[in-house]
């Protein structure tokens, strides 16, 4: 017990001496006497110093600038697909992995980034893997980076397991922003047309209502009902807005808190028309490519499985995929195991059954990947060049609806003048 509780504190320990991480703006003279600045990440004034050193720059200056945390910048799936593409470049042009990863650290841009990088390189240097030193972030670095990582140390082929990893990660992101790009794009449109309409209500309207008053005519029912919900507007709109912020706290919350009602809300949108098209071929698409990906690294197909559960994005595919994982290990071909679930297209299903077969399994789904990938984007095109009028409709109703309810009493007087 003792033993575990000082193994834990030594991790604390360890994990504070890491954000100690400062960039470091330094001053010099070249070999050729030429003047010389830039900036480094380190701990200290000596590791900046001995950087310099080894790179024959007479140091003249070293003025710590400030320091990295977490706070300093998010880190993004592009930071990590970067991080990827450049080491792959490095390790295959030759340098040593710890000067491959120093000369990464100070490309990045991002400083929470480079402290990343720098305390990958100090664990490395330490003794450890780079599989061992990533999975000490996993944060950061899932589990298929983590295994490819570890196969390419295994068959000496890092060079080439880092570059799949990258072009794995690029794929996914993008098919990541094209359903966000259908999700996004209409309910921003909407929201704000609704937020217009809002406004004209609490602000506009009562300007007229004031003007109506000494009319002393009839106002018409179009006109009457348009202030009565101006009233409603202006004495109940913040109740408007606390419900709209609740309920969607309440669903992100009861979504992290419980695991049935997050797949009773991924079940749902998979229902809803268009949308649920979109967000069911995309997780099957991101299935697809993170099953060939891991496969065809030479992952276990049970363990790569579990890997693509988790890649899906959606709860209900998560559970069809721990399903398929439970009866391949059992020793059902996958195909069959798919169809059994219900939940993967037939389409794909073939595929993978012919792929099985011809034993080109992870080309075969990735072929499937790109399938569905493309039809992802057909339908986001499609789905956005069909909003486009239907929303110009709804918010000329909105908003063209309110100008003529308040107009039509000017125009009716003017008509008896």
């Amino acid at each position: 017990m003792a033993t575990a509780k000082n193994t834990r504190a030594g991790q604390k320990a360890k994990a504070s001496q890491k954000t100690k991480l400062y960039r470091w703006n330094w001053t010099g003279k070249g070999p050729n006497g030429r003047k010389m600045k830039g900036e480094v990440v380190a701990t200290k004034r000596q590791e900046v110093e001995k950087v310099l050193a080894g790179q024959n720059i007479i140091v003249g200056s070293v003025r710590r600038k400030s320091g990295i945390g977490g706070g300093m910048g998010k880190i993004k799936p592009h930071d990590i697909m970067l991080f990827a593409r450049q080491m792959s470049t490095m390790i295959r042009a030759g340098v040593p992995i710890l000067q491959a990863f120093q000369v990464v650290a100070e490309s990045m841009k991002k400083p929470a980034m480079s402290a990343l990088v720098q305390e990958l390189m100090n664990d490395v240097s330490a003794g450890a893997s780079f599989s061992e030193a990533m999975r000490r972030y996993p944060q950061h670095f899932d589990r298929l980076f983590c295994n490819l990582v570890a196969a390419g140390e295994q068959s000496g082929s890092l060079d080439r397991m880092l570059d799949r990893v990258a072009t794995y990660k690029e794929k996914v992101e993008a098919l990541k922003s094209r359903v966000k790009k259908a999700l996004w794009y209409p309910a921003a449109v909407i929201s704000v047309g609704l937020g217009v309409t809002a406004l004209l209500l609490v602000k506009v309207v009562p300007q007229f209502e004031s003007l109506f008053q000494g009319f002393g005519a009839e106002l018409p029912a179009m006109t009457r009902m348009t202030m009565q919900l101006s009233e409603f507007a202006q004495q109940y709109w913040w109740w408007g807005v606390l419900g709209i912020v609740a309920l969607v706290f309440f669903i992100r919350n009861g979504m992290k808190r419980s695991e049935a009602f997050a797949y009773r809300v991924h079940a749902w949108s998979l229902k809803v028309p268009v949308i649920g098209q979109i967000l069911d071929k995309s997780a099957v698409a991101r299935y697809s490519r993170t099953l060939a990906t891991s496969f065809g690294a030479g992952v276990p197909l049970v363990e790569a499985l579990n890997t693509a559960g988790g890649a899906t994005g959606n709860k209900v595919y998560e559970r069809a995929v721990e399903e398929v994982r439970e009866d391949v290990a059992t020793g059902q071909q996958l195909n069959f195991a798919m169809r059994m679930t219900e939940k993967f297209p037939p389409l794909a299903v073939q595929m993978v059954g012919i792929g099985e077969e011809a034993g080109s399994l992870d080309a075969m789904l990735n072929r499937v990947a790109d399938y569905y990938e493309e039809e992802v984007d057909n339908m986001v095109d499609t789905l956005t060049s069909l909003l486009e009028p239907f929303i110009i409709v709804v918010l000329g109703v909105l908003v063209g609806g309110l100008v003529v309810s308040m107009y039509l009493p000017i125009f009716q007087l003017g008509s008896v003048i």
